[in-house]
């Protein structure tokens, strides 16, 4: 499935609105993705095109053009490089059945004209251009966000080369990170576990430890269905767990999140994007690399 470039505008304002009207911009995408907003989910948002250079996420254009536009015409609060994404009070109330109205967009096209003339004006003074054309804009917030997306396309590319054994072993670790003490036996030899990858013990800060079983599979395509969260349902009771953690390189279907929520043990489904938040959360096996963009206020002219 491939996505297909579009306006995400409205997404983006009901994401936020779910949301609370702050987020991340990851968890903008994950919420668009995760409700299917406006039709755009798992599969069309994190759909990466192939290039002779790599690979891009189509989404990701206007994604960060949608905000751009949002904050043209005061819907989002002005865009800051590494926090959240705010609705204004407009943002969070105003009908958006008709948006963009005629008035909204002429601002956005003005807004857009405006940064094309003069990124026009700059390269082809620097002897960069030799003709008038397009030129997308991209803000140093955006520049990062492409970046984040980019490495973890990677990262992601890459678990999903691993053998079944060494993600199950990746998986326990990343657990173990996130605060469960893996047990040294039981999920980790491979006769006599009945289908799960793992098995731990975490302790809340009331001191209460609970039994937690993990499952890990490995896809490349396709998602996680109703049954396989079933089977591990099954396999928790035997172990008498009293929750589950289920991790996939892909993400999961609609009728195995809501399996995943039933009856008195859950399971807490990690997809491939939320695999490599984590990564980066818990710093596992990554060098962090600082490095700096400038922000418009070096580029704004009246």
């Amino acid at each position: 499935m491939e996505y297909k470039r579009r306006d995400v505008q409205k997404a983006i304002i009901l994401a936020l609105r779910n949301l609370g009207g702050s987020a991340s911009r990851n968890d903008i995408k994950k919420e668009i993705a995760d409700s299917e907003i406006d039709g755009l989910n798992y599969d069309k948002v994190y759909f990466r095109k192939k290039t002779k250079k790599g690979s891009y996420s189509p989404f990701l254009f206007d994604f960060n053009f949608g905000l751009k536009n949002l904050q043209t015409v005061g819907y989002v609060e002005p865009l800051q490089r590494g926090q959240d994404v705010m609705l204004t009070d407009i943002g969070r109330s105003t009908d958006i059945s008709n948006y963009p109205n005629d008035e909204q967009t002429q601002a956005i096209t003005a807004y857009w004209d405006k940064k094309n003339a003069l990124r026009y004006e700059k390269y082809k003074a620097k002897n960069k251009l030799k003709d008038q054309q397009q030129v997308d804009e991209i803000d140093s917030s955006s520049e990062q966000d492409t970046a984040d997306d980019n490495w973890k396309s990677q990262l992601l590319d890459q678990i999903k080369e691993f053998s079944p054994a060494k993600f199950e072993s990746f998986s326990r670790l990343l657990i173990s990170k996130m605060g469960v003490k893996i047990d040294k036996y039981k999920g980790i030899k491979l006769s006599g576990d009945h289908g799960i990858d793992g098995f731990g013990y975490f302790r809340s800060d009331e001191f209460r430890t609970s039994r937690v079983a993990i499952q890990c599979k490995r896809y490349t395509t396709g998602l996680v269905g109703e049954s396989e969260i079933r089977d591990f349902k099954g396999t928790m009771d035997s172990f008498n767990a009293e929750y589950g953690i289920f991790v996939t390189t892909s993400s999961y279907t609609d009728t195995a999140k809501n399996i995943a929520t039933q009856g008195n043990r859950t399971v807490t489904l990690i997809d491939g994007q939320e695999l490599c938040d984590l990564v980066e959360k818990y710093q596992l096996h990554i060098t962090p690399v600082t490095t700096y963009a400038l922000d418009d206020y070096y580029f704004e002219r009246d």
